[in-house]
């Protein structure tokens, strides 16, 4: 891991570690709710089966490896995997009673398990704080088994110009919201800068292509504030 990667890693920690503790009521703050049911469009886009297997990276406290898992009356794995320790512990501690999800502290660039594992790889509002998102790619494709399926949400572009002014606006006020209720505006800065940063629609779909993935897609949420992306590992 190069130097650049390594600052990205340590910054991307330090967010984490600061925001842990009110990370879920300011995803319910910040998007009046609305990624509840972005998550659950991505659990209905899946359409798993009994006994499917999915890794989930960038779990976060585990918002969709719960979706998931409830969608399957609990007849599946799922495998958390998520960077941040003190966001792996508030995860972990509340879906412990879910014995089929176990929780691992790695990043998405070199992820612990065997080639052709999985059924499903999912990635929510994670992929753009990865330090090589080339290599994050690459190692979801290894990890998938051929015709498994990648899935990833993540902020997006607006397409609407008057929903996009709307937006950006709104956008300037996240950071004092978060200084409000979490106490800090760094993290809440961060985030705005990272989506504003981050590929739209097109240009993230071919990372996908260039990452062997085929059959590459995506549907826009809320008018491209989020959009979900899929591939098929085809071999």
């Amino acid at each position: 891991m190069n130097l650049n990667n390594q600052k990205k890693n340590s910054i991307v920690n330090k967010v984490f570690d600061t925001v842990n503790e009110k990370y879920d009521l300011m995803n319910d703050l910040m998007s009046f709710g609305v990624h509840r049911q972005w998550k659950k469009n991505l659990i209905e886009w899946m359409g798993p089966s009994k006994n499917d297997t999915l890794i989930d990276v960038a779990s976060g406290t585990g918002d969709v490896a719960n979706l998931f898992s409830n969608k399957l009356n609990d007849q599946c794995s799922v495998e958390c995997v998520e960077p941040n320790i003190n966001m792996l512990k508030i995860g972990k501690k509340k879906l412990a009673y879910k014995k089929n999800i176990n929780w691992h502290n790695n990043y998405a660039e070199k992820l612990p398990f065997k080639s052709n594992t999985f059924d499903y790889y999912s990635v929510s509002f994670g992929i753009r704080n990865t330090s090589n998102i080339r290599k994050s790619l690459e190692e979801a494709y290894r990890v998938l088994k051929p015709g498994g399926k990648f899935f990833c949400l993540e902020f997006s572009k607006v397409e609407n110009e008057i929903l996009k002014i709307i937006y950006e606006n709104y956008s300037k006020f996240i950071p004092s919201v978060g200084k409000f209720v979490a106490g800090d505006d760094m993290p809440y800065n961060y985030l705005v800068k990272s989506i504003e940063k981050f590929y739209n629609q097109e240009e993230f779909s071919d990372k996908l292509l260039n990452a062997g993935f085929a059959k590459v897609d995506y549907r826009n949420l809320t008018n491209g504030i989020a959009a979900i992306h899929s591939g098929w590992k085809i071999e």
